[in-house]
């Protein structure tokens, strides 16, 4: 999509802090961190959100969640590490690409807002 951030910063028209790359995922860190480690995992392909997650292209979803482990590991996340998504404006979702929040770095609260 043209006017689309994540599409743009994937394809290099806005730049980010790249984190890693394939043919499918871009991951860079977020802008506006919400703990030490914050990168955004999102697919090359335009999604919206998870509501537009199919059968045809759920493969994608799987590929990032094989992924992520990876880059947990090489930021040395060995606590742990949170993994959020927000589906719509009344969860927070602020960009409509579907996009994966890697947290960690420190210990997160777990209370919800």
């Amino acid at each position: 999509m043209s006017d689309c951030l994540f599409c743009k910063i994937i394809g290099g028209e806005i730049p980010s802090t790249k984190v890693y790359e394939d043919e499918l995922v871009f991951a860079f860190r977020d802008i506006a961190p919400m703990a030490p480690t914050h990168i955004l995992v999102v697919p090359k392909a335009h999604l919206d959100s998870v509501d537009a997650v199919t059968a045809e292209n759920s493969s994608v979803v799987a590929h990032i969640f094989e992924v992520i482990p990876r880059i947990a590991r090489e930021e040395g996340l060995v606590n742990g590490y949170r993994v959020v998504s927000n589906c719509g404006a009344d969860a927070g979702q602020t960009v409509k690409h579907l996009h994966f929040h890697i947290l960690g770095g420190k210990p997160l609260a777990v209370e919800m807002a």
